[in-house]
């Protein structure tokens, strides 16, 4: 594969501020480009497999997430310590987080994502719905921000129409989130989530849609290199979740009709240009029958993003890098073609401890993304997603074929994990058929 090109720019390397399995997809992205990496690590990660892959490693901090991986002091510090030229934020952590995208740019660094006014501006739930109805793109009913003491709530949520759901400006994640179904429990959950989202976001700051009972969940795949190119990788479904987080992701979607998805993209792909967004993001939506509403903007590379790898065959990290470092994208936006179909399971750890036995899957069509190795330990301080296992095959019943195969085959011995669970639900005839929405999942694992 080639290299970037020197004579346009002068990154060499770049610095990873984040860990797990993103890291190390960055690492190896870098290594196919001929960049050189430096993985930041907390004390807990010290023997993580970021930083045995990277070519440089810096420590950051002790165990928990405030004073390493959000530490942006130190992450700055470890970037100019190893002679970075560049930061990719990865997931996560700081990666929408624009007054770390400020600092990286203000010490001379690339910063791997959009500009920082256009992270602030899509973070902001509020103001991306505004920007994404002057798009054409159709928003479920809805208010502007709301503070706890508002008064005018509850006569906002009657105009809306109960049941009403409370989410957070900043948030995500299920973080600052409420369903009210009576007026009477407006004001009290309006408080909750406004602190909620305050401890977890720094802004408290809530607004009111209304709630869709059943929907699905759908995202495009967006990548565009801030200089009028702007290309839809086609989309995910992200219906199967658990507690607001995403378990089961595939391309492309059971419910999403041509019409659906050309009248997605007529809107996505304006505003992305119209924004000079640069790098990979993600604009979701909420699907009922027929009709989409935008719900939000993800500026960053997501978790999920090797199913739309597998089913156009770009490699969208490479792509990102490119379309930050160089402006430019090595793809034709009007040629993306859509072949096939993949499907990924997040697999979790439901408890902490020391991997004693592991055995990937493999074979074609398989693909097994984690930091997982024999003997590394899985700490209690960070997220509970320890691999995602992606399949891809000619058509949804092949790739469930293969995905139950491969969840057959995979072995993680030492710790609890969800891959029976994740089993369950890749062979539950209700899934199988394809209908159904976000309150979907199977009685049996809900206890």
């Amino acid at each position: 594969m080639a290299k970037l090109n020197q004579a346009q720019t002068k990154v060499k390397r770049i610095l990873i501020a984040n860990r797990g399995e993103i890291a190390v997809r960055v690492i190896r992205a870098c290594r196919e480009m001929g960049l050189e990496t430096t993985a930041v690590y907390s004390a807990a990660d010290k023997d993580s497999l970021h930083v045995k892959m990277a070519d440089k490693s810096v420590c950051i901090g002790p165990a928990p997430s405030s004073q390493s991986y959000l530490n942006t002091d130190n992450i700055i510090m470890a970037a100019m310590h190893t002679h970075c030229d560049a930061v990719h934020p990865g997931v996560g952590f700081l990666s929408e987080n624009a007054a770390f995208a400020r600092l990286v740019r203000g010490n001379g660094l690339v910063f791997i994502g959009p500009d920082p006014d256009v992270i602030e501006l899509l973070g902001d739930k509020v103001r991306s719905r505004e920007t994404a109805r002057k798009y054409g793109l159709p928003v479920t009913p809805g208010t502007g921000a709301l503070n706890a003491n508002d008064g005018k709530a509850v006569e906002e949520a009657e105009k809306i129409g109960f049941p009403v759901i409370i989410k957070a400006a900043a948030g995500g994640g299920g973080k600052g989130m409420r369903i009210v179904r009576k007026p009477e429990d407006l004001a009290e959950n309006i408080s909750l989530a406004s602190r909620e989202a305050k401890t977890n976001f720094a802004d408290g700051t809530v607004f009111l849609e209304k709630y869709l009972e059943n929907p699905r969940h759908v995202e495009l795949q967006i990548l565009s290199d801030g200089n009028g190119n702007a290309a839809v990788l086609g989309e995910r479904d992200c219906t199967v979740q658990m507690n607001h987080q995403k378990l089961i992701e595939e391309s492309p979607s059971p419910a999403v009709t041509d019409k659906m998805r050309e009248a997605m993209a007529a809107g996505a792909v304006p505003m992305f240009k119209d924004l000079k967004y640069r790098g990979a993001g993600t604009i979701e939506f909420l699907v009922e029958g027929e009709n989409f509403y935008f719900m939000e903007v993800n500026a960053r590379v997501q978790v999920e993003h090797p199913v739309s790898e597998f089913v156009t065959g770009i490699d969208i990290i490479r792509q990102q890098i490119l379309a930050c470092v160089e402006g430019r994208m090595e793809i034709d936006p009007n040629a993306i073609n859509i072949n096939g179909w993949s499907i990924e399971c997040r697999i979790n750890a439901l408890t902490p401890g020391k991997i004693a036995r592991l055995e990937i899957p493999g074979g074609m069509g398989v693909r097994f993304d984690s930091f997982l190795y024999n003997g590394c330990t899985i700490s209690p301080h960070y997220d509970s997603m320890i691999a995602k296992l992606i399949v891809h095959d000619i058509d949804r019943k092949h790739a469930l074929a293969k995905m139950d195969r491969a969840l057959r085959e995979l072995v993680v011995d030492g710790i609890k994990t969800n891959i029976e669970r994740q089993r369950c639900i890749i062979n539950h005839p209700v899934f199988h058929y394809g209908v159904f929405g976000t309150s979907w999942y199977p009685d049996m694992e809900r206890k």
